[in-house]
């Protein structure tokens, strides 16, 4: 497991594009037959990718967790981007069919990932936050999210989100979770823009035909940074940060969250004549 710390906006400001990959991107997400996990400070999140092959693969608990297992104090959302695939918590065996997702609540002690078909393996995107409370490992398919249709052709921004950990959805203690799926002609992505100081977020970026890249904006409102992105690459996002992107094609992305609160509506908007 690799780590990532937490920089403010004033050094953010500094640097220069490989610095900004360094400190923002999380370049490798997916590695057949392995499972990759990255620690950021911002709000103890953990960004990760599990892509079983020909045997599954159990989650590990790298020593500097400081614990007995993975999440003896922590959660876990994981969504499938992949091929069909199982998590089995414990004993229990959960199907996940492509885009849908699974949360494992605090306490459980063993986790294993597989794929139904090495060929067409699952590719399970995986997000973990501290928690302290136990709430119930609970499944949730892409048909059970109810969609919600947002963003308009003229503008280029229109798109179908997917919600499944939330505060009306599958409970947690802070973790929240959900996918944009954009349509055909659209490109932009949570435009208008907006940061939320009270809590992080973390971008995966996949479904780009190939060649196709996404052009992602972070930083302050007044001093935003381009970052060109690849298909199965993920951002992330602090507090004082925008997040929005515009791709060269059509495409999808997982949204999630962890901090302060669960409310899915809890950000603050930036108008677009504010940006610079």
């Amino acid at each position: 497991m690799t780590q990532r710390f937490a920089i403010g906006p004033r050094e953010t400001a500094t640097l220069n594009t490989s610095g900004l990959r360094e400190h923002f991107l999380i370049e490798n997400i997916f590695t057949a037959g392995h499972i990759e996990l990255t620690y950021t400070h911002y709000d103890r999140m953990i960004v990760g990718g599990a892509q079983p092959a020909g045997a599954a693969l159990t989650l590990p608990c790298p020593e500097s967790l400081k614990a007995n297992f993975f999440p003896e104090r922590r959660e876990l959302g994981a969504l499938n981007v992949g091929g069909a695939g199982t998590i089995t918590v414990d004993g229990t065996v959960y199907e996940l069919g492509h885009q849908d997702c699974l949360y494992v609540g605090r306490g459980s002690k063993e986790v294993t990932f597989a794929s139904v078909d090495a060929a067409e393996p699952a590719k399970f995107y995986l997000l973990s936050a501290p928690a302290h409370a136990t709430h119930p490992t609970t499944r949730r398919t892409q048909a059970e999210a109810t969609p919600v249709e947002m963003g308009t052709k003229e503008t280029a921004n229109e798109r179908t989100i997917y919600k499944y950990i939330y505060q009306e959805g599958i409970q947690s203690c802070q973790l929240v979770m959900g996918l944009t799926q954009l349509k055909v002609g659209s490109v932009w992505n949570t435009m208008p823009s907006h940061t939320h100081d009270r809590r992080m977020e973390a971008y995966l970026y996949f479904n780009l035909p190939e060649g196709q890249r996404v052009l992602h904006l972070l930083g302050e409102p007044q001093e935003t940074r381009p970052l060109w992105v690849s298909t199965e690459q993920a951002i992330l996002s602090p507090p004082w940060s925008i997040h929005t992107g515009c791709g060269s094609s059509h495409y999808a992305f997982i949204w999630g969250m962890a901090g302060e609160n669960r409310e899915y509506t809890d950000m603050d908007a930036v108008a677009l004549n504010a940006l610079r």
